[in-house]
């Protein structure tokens, strides 16, 4: 893996998913203390970073109204409204500020929906700046980054999904997710896996034995 061909896509780290009093905080917090979702992010960013893959963000947001989805919404994007979830200019929608992004990196604009290619220029930066792999990491993990995951594969893109550096609504869809769905359209890593691949380590398991003389 080269990692000046590497992105590291960070989907939706923003208050009102990661931080205590965020609107949908309590949705996740069960799946992202199970796996230690947060700590494993920050650092598979530092590292990614150092290694000198490019980091991209890519954060959710709506007027207030959210005058940019129809009237009558359903699904996930129901929920975003009835919690009134990632709204312009409030706390909720800010980027953690452990996460907050460097003068290097890149934050995407336009995201509204549930696939960060849809409606952002994505897929522009990416091929403009050579990149071939992307590694996901985010929320939820069966909704905008598994939609995210499906349009990078088939766009061409090498695709890894960093299953301990994602979180959903529950272990079982946690679980489901990357044993059934993220195999068929990534290659899904933990997030030291992935490290080792970028920075072309190899990790190695030693056992101790006893021995007498």
């Amino acid at each position: 893996m080269n990692s000046q061909k590497t992105a590291v896509v960070l989907i939706e780290y923003q208050n009102d998913f990661t931080s205590p009093g965020g609107s949908l905080h309590d949705a996740v917090k069960g799946v992202m203390d199970s796996s230690n979702m947060l700590n494993n992010t920050l650092d598979l960013v530092a590292k990614a970073r150092e290694a000198g893959a490019v980091i991209i963000h890519s954060p959710i947001s709506f007027q207030e109204g959210y005058f940019e989805i129809t009237k009558h919404p359903y699904g996930i994007l129901k929920g975003v409204v009835d919690s009134q979830s990632f709204r312009k200019g409030s706390w909720g929608v800010e980027i953690i500020d452990s996460l907050a992004p460097q003068s290097d990196d890149i934050v995407l604009e336009g995201k509204r929906g549930l696939d960060a290619f849809a409606s952002t220029n994505l897929d522009f930066i990416l091929r403009s700046k050579g990149i071939e792999t992307i590694a996901l990491g985010g929320f939820l993990t069966n909704c905008c980054v598994e939609s995210t995951m499906r349009s990078g594969y088939e766009k061409g893109f090498e695709v890894i999904t960093l299953t301990d550096c994602t979180a959903t609504l529950s272990e079982e869809e946690q679980a489901f997710a990357c044993a059934k769905n993220f195999p068929m359209f990534s290659k899904p890593m933990t997030h030291t896996q992935f490290l080792d691949e970028l920075t072309g380590e190899t990790v190695q398991k030693v056992e101790t034995r006893g021995y007498s003389a």
